[in-house]
């Protein structure tokens, strides 16, 4: 493979990480505001999903090297905020799971899902805002060492409660008339007390 090849392939990974990061910094915000609704949880499950993706691929890349030793500085982290608090209103009484950082750990401590988009958001945004400077080395190396260092992990447990809640809701539905047909059922399966005495 030729250093031309290479580039072309660093570039067209950082272009599709840089969407991938875009995208659910603009859903999350949506989301937040209200603009899902009673679809808040499965398209919250979505968009954590996809983020997942673009962070898959980066941890099965070598180790990105960024040109500097130290982290350029592009200016101060985004206000979000007041996203996190629009978010814990939306999420109401599912807010709060339990995380469990380490699988091989069985130990789980208690971790709010607006709390953890919020700081995924956070890092994911650091990395976008080296891409657009043009910096594509650095948002590469941060977006794979944040990866594995944090949001990955937070991710996990994000996409964890989510799917809970979502697999509850579609799993955990009464079928109408339920009731009345098990009823139905154990009565037809119940001894038949005049036939015993009839056999006495």
């Amino acid at each position: 493979m030729t250093e031309t090849q290479l580039d072309q392939e660093i570039q067209e990974l950082a272009q599709q990480v840089a969407d991938a990061t875009e995208a659910f910094l603009v859903g999350l915000q949506a989301i937040s505001r209200g603009a899902a609704e009673s679809a808040s949880v499965p398209l919250l499950l979505l968009e954590v999903s996809q983020l997942q993706l673009a962070g898959a691929r980066l941890g099965v890349q070598v180790d990105f090297t960024p040109e500097h030793q130290y982290q350029p500085d592009v200016g101060p982290d985004p206000d979000l905020d007041a996203m996190r608090l629009r978010l814990a209103h939306v999420l109401g009484g599912i807010d709060t799971y339990a995380l469990n950082f380490e699988p091989y750990d069985p130990e789980t401590v208690p971790s709010q899902i607006s709390d953890d988009l919020t700081a995924i958001a956070s890092d994911v945004a650091n990395g976008l805002r080296h891409f657009r400077r043009g910096d594509v080395l650095e948002a590469l190396w941060w977006w794979q060492y944040s990866y594995l260092a944090s949001w990955g992990t937070q991710a996990c447990g994000v996409l964890s409660a989510l799917h809970s809640v979502v697999a509850h809701d579609r799993l955990d539905l009464d079928i109408a008339g339920e009731t009345e047909q098990i009823a139905a059922a154990a009565q037809l399966d119940a001894p038949d007390v005049d036939a015993g005495r009839l056999q006495d």
